[in-house]
């Protein structure tokens, strides 16, 4: 989410760890990374550590002046994440609920924008955490990919979506289904995989109303055309965000993806 977002609404983050080759390792969100380790074949990643997680739920919690915690993370069937922050929450005296947004990147953080919205208008603790809940089960998200190889590599999909997609150099279109990525469908070209994302996201908005996020992984000049194309083709959208995906999820799905996440009953994005 734009370091914007973040401040104006008091929101945390937990860094994600990228750790190279020669035993470098950055935190993301802290750490300056060098854009050339994103598309490295020879990086790893990990999750948010229990450390980091106790001490950003303190915070929390001091700053909620006891009001608890509701703590959105990446989908426990991605990223081992999930099971650091149970531990954490648990160590906590019910001070802090835990969401799994089922989804990565702006999706999570529009699920995140839920609670916010919910807690900013007078929510209880409990009632934010059903908001968030909510959105993670409406929330929708494509991405468009050059290759499947990173993703692959990292077990992210399966060996045969990667056989599919990696056929006669294969552009896939990837959809978050029950937390997990998945091959939705498979085209010939990138110009060909966008354009069916962009049919599939128009036709999974139907006419509601939806906050649109686009996602990119070095591709600034596609990330701003789809945003364009969508905006002309939905009626009905609360607010737009384009951001870049990150160190950490860019090295899992490569330079050049694009992807739009769809979110369901959000306020304007302020």
């Amino acid at each position: 989410m734009p370091a914007t977002l973040l401040d104006e609404h008091g929101i945390g983050q937990v860094p994600l760890y990228l750790h190279t080759e020669d035993g470098a390792q950055y935190a993301e969100g802290v750490d300056e990374i060098p854009p050339d380790v994103i598309g490295s074949q020879k990086v790893t990643t990990s999750g948010a550590n229990l450390g980091d997680l106790k001490r950003a739920y303190a915070q929390a919690w001091e700053a909620s002046q006891g009001d608890g915690v509701v703590a959105v993370h990446i989908s426990r069937r991605l990223s081992g994440t999930w099971g650091a922050a149970r531990l954490a929450a648990d160590q906590t005296d019910g001070e802090v609920r835990v969401v799994d947004s089922r989804s990565v990147g702006i999706s999570l953080g529009l699920t995140t924008m839920a609670a916010v919205q919910a807690a900013e208008n007078g929510a209880s603790r409990d009632e934010v955490y059903e908001a968030a809940v909510r959105a993670a089960a409406t929330a929708e998200s494509l991405l468009c990919v050059q290759g499947l190889d990173n993703l692959r590599r990292s077990g992210r999909i399966s060996a045969a979506g990667h056989l599919l997609g990696s056929a006669l150099a294969i552009k896939p279109i990837l959809h978050m289904s029950d937390g997990l990525l998945t091959l939705r469908e498979r085209h010939r070209t990138s110009t060909k995989a966008v354009a069916k994302m962009l049919d599939a996201a128009v036709e999974l908005a139907g006419d509601d109303a939806v906050t649109v996020g686009i996602q990119h992984c070095q591709n600034p000049d596609l990330a701003t055309e789809v945003l364009a194309q969508i905006s002309r083709r939905l009626e009905n959208i609360t607010s737009t965000i384009v951001v870049d995906l990150g160190a950490v999820l860019g090295s899992h799905v490569g330079p050049g993806a694009v992807g739009i996440s769809l979110g369901h009953g959000l306020g304007p994005l302020r």
